[in-house]
Order: C-alpha cells, then sequence, then structure tokens
C-alpha cells in the first residue's frame, strides 16, 4: 500500500506516469527517494522489517511441516527462491530508473516539489508499524496464538 501510495505522489508531483520518461529525480525529491528506497527494502524482506518475519514464518513452516513429503517440499522452496530473485531484479530496477536514471523530458522544475507534511505523515504512519513487526513481531504473534491455533486443531484432529 506504501508503495501505491508513493508512487500516486510522485506521478503526482512530477506529472509523469511511465518510468521511461521519469529520470533523475532523486536530488530534487530526497524524502520521496528516502522513503520510496525504505518501503522497497521492506518489500525485499530485508531483515528488521516486516517482510522478513513473513518470509521467515512461511519458509520455516513449509520446511518443518509434517503435513508435505520431500518433493512437494523442494518444489515450493524452488518456487519461494525464485520469488526472491525476481523481487530485488524488478524493485531495484524501479528504483534505478525513477530516482537514478537519464532525464528524457525537459519537465519544468516547478513540477518537482517533495513530499508535503500530510505526506510525510501518512508514509511514517505506514512505516512504523512495518519496522515495529520487523524488530519486535512477538506482539503480532501474541494477538494471533490462539486463532491459529484453533485453525490447526481443527485442521489436524480430521
Amino acid at each position: 500500500a506504501a508503495l501505491f501510495f508513493l508512487g500516486g505522489t510522485g506521478c503526482d508531483r512530477t506529472h509523469l506516469v511511465y518510468l521511461d520518461e521519469m529520470g533523475g529525480v532523486s536530488i530534487p525529491m530526497p524524502k520521496l527517494f528516502t522513503l520510496f528506497s525504505s518501503f522497497s527494502m521492506a518489500s525485499l524482506a530485508l531483515p528488521g522489517m516486516s517482510g522478513f518475519v513473513a518470509e521467515l514464518v512461511v519458509f520455516f513452516g513449509i520446511i518443518t511441516s509434517p503435513k508435505y513429503l520431500l518433493m512437494p517440499k523442494i518444489l515450493i522452496t524452488f518456487i519461494m527462491a525464485i520469488g526472491m530473485i525476481l523481487t530485488p531484479i524488478y524493485l531495484l530496477s524501479m528504483l534505478r530508473q525513477m530516482f537514478y536514471g537519464y532525464k528524457l523530458l525537459n519537465v519544468q522544475k516547478s513540477y518537482f516539489v517533495d513530499s508535503g507534511p500530510r505526506e510525510l505523515f501518512v508514509s511514517i504512519c505506514i512505516f512504523l508499524p512495518v519496522l515495529a513487526i520487523g524488530i519486535y513481531p512477538d506482539f503480532v504473534f501474541s494477538l494471533s496464538v490462539d486463532k491459529v491455533q484453533a485453525i490447526v486443531s481443527n485442521y489436524f484432529h480430521r
């Protein structure tokens, strides 16, 4: 949600829609660049952010599950590995093209207005839980442990 919000903010500020037309936006818009890079790293499952905890839980859950045989575990792990390889490729290439790329069009400088206080407030309100869940995931796990145990007990007692 945060990347879509920041993408819409960047589109609104630059009046450009296509990545091919964007480039060199990191210098005139440093706040947007910092927030976009931070959320991209969270999407890459960087340790200390919520995406890392989510991928780690799913990965260990599949590996340690007695429900699956060895071949499905290997296949699922292989598909997860492909996703872990493709995600940095498209996210980092998008960051490079949008913020570091060459400016192809001569857009007026008046369009390059950095994020205002409203955008910063919304982005920080989204970013704080991402960091909090990444640093201390026990809080979220403690909220859902009873429900997950009820689901698992019904699933395995059939």
